[in-house]
């Protein structure tokens, strides 16, 4: 233990540089110190104290850290400042660290190593590093009101669309098929055809054989109605069912030589001229 008291006053003895200006600009008659020397807490002075001495987190010494904050808070101490009580509650534990570090681990002991204590505060400094470089480049950008300022009476905001279509070979070929289907289709309409009906047939019969006493075929009397070819179809296929029921109520007479010959037809009970 005497080689590790020397060691602590040989570090204390090494550390008396730490500046002492930030005490002399306090006011007199100060008896309780919450923040030292600007400091938020004992974790922001250890990183204040680290980037003084320009010491590299990432390749921390423990033991200088902890002989700074010691000595720090040592001076404060003699210069009467009543230290906050996590100040020197963080003081212990440096002392408690350091003294870890310097003797030897005992074997079977379940308490966290010196390394691994060493190892948190280190991670924990380079958090609030981080934290702190956060805050202040959000504390440095623009400001609305500060350094820019906005319109009284802003534009409309014009929205400006344009479409992009991806689309292949096929699929051109069949939007093309679609529209082309779409303006091909039109309303059918289906002009009415003329129709003889049967009894518009009889009347007509009717008056051609009471001017008529000779066999005729039925076509030829009825020629004249025939000035079309589809009027021909529905007037030959009525006329022909008119003179059925006109022979059936014995109006008519029928005759025809052989089948498929031409059908004659004449008035019943007429007589031809001698």
């Amino acid at each position: 233990m005497g080689n590790s008291g020397d060691q602590i006053q040989s570090d204390r003895a090494a550390s008396q540089d730490v500046s002492r200006d930030a005490f002399d600009e306090r006011p007199r008659g100060q008896t309780f110190v919450v923040d030292i020397d600007g400091f938020e807490g004992p974790l922001d002075l250890l990183l204040a104290l680290a980037r003084d001495h320009k010491l590299d987190l990432a390749k921390l010494s423990i033991l200088d850290l902890a002989r700074q904050y010691l000595d720090f808070i040592e001076q404060a101490r003699n210069l009467r400042l009543e230290v906050a009580a996590d100040y020197l509650v963080m003081a212990a534990w440096l002392a408690f660290l350091k003294s870890k570090l310097l003797l030897p681990a005992e074997e079977g002991e379940d308490e966290p190593t010196g390394e691994e204590l060493a190892a948190q505060l280190a991670f924990r400094l380079k958090r609030l590093e981080a934290m702190r470089d956060a805050g202040a480049r959000l504390l440095n950008r623009d400001r609305l009101g500060r350094d820019f300022f906005a319109r009284g009476m802003p534009e409309g905001i014009r929205l400006v669309r344009q479409s992009e279509y991806e689309a292949n070979v096929y699929d051109l070929l069949r939007a093309y098929a679609n529209q082309r289907q779409r303006t091909a289709i039109d309303t059918i309409h289906f002009a009415a055809r003329p129709v003889w009906s049967i009894q518009e047939a009889r009347e007509r019969l009717e008056a051609i054989l009471g001017a008529s006493l000779e066999w005729a075929p039925i076509d030829a009397l009825i020629a004249q109605f025939l000035t079309t070819p589809e009027l021909r179809r529905t007037a030959l296929a009525s006329s022909f069912g008119a003179s059925l029921e006109m022979a059936r109520e014995g109006m008519a007479e029928l005759r025809q030589e052989k089948a498929f010959a031409t059908l004659l037809i004449r008035q019943r009970g007429a007589e031809p001229a001698n």
